[in-house]
């Protein structure tokens, strides 16, 4: 729950045997996973992919997807397969951990 309320996920919650499902696109689509975007059934571990985006966003000090709007960032991360890029000058431990949270 610690992380959910520093980053604000939204989907941090004690789980016993629950399976959670949505289908709900609230949120911001630089940060979405693909499947969201493509209005799929999601869980909880979409959060994964988010938090490998804010690493990127905190690596690169730059916005995610910057200069592109949000229907463009749907386009490009839902149904084009787009990744932000990670370069060469990055800590290799952390395009580890980013490239992680963005398998598919």
């Amino acid at each position: 729950m610690v992380l959910d309320t520093l980053c604000g996920f939204g989907l941090s919650r004690m789980k016993h045997s629950t399976f959670l499902s949505s289908r709900s696109t609230a949120g911001t689509a630089e940060w979405m996973v693909p499947e969201v975007l493509r209005n799929e059934p999601s869980n909880e571990k979409c959060d994964v992919y988010s938090f490998g985006v804010t690493l990127w966003e905190l690596s690169t000090l730059q916005q995610p997807w910057g200069g592109m709007n949000r229907m463009q960032v749907v386009g490009a991360v839902g149904f084009q397969h787009c990744c932000l890029v990670i370069t060469d000058d990055m800590e290799p431990a952390i395009t580890d951990i980013i490239k992680q949270c963005w398998q598919r």
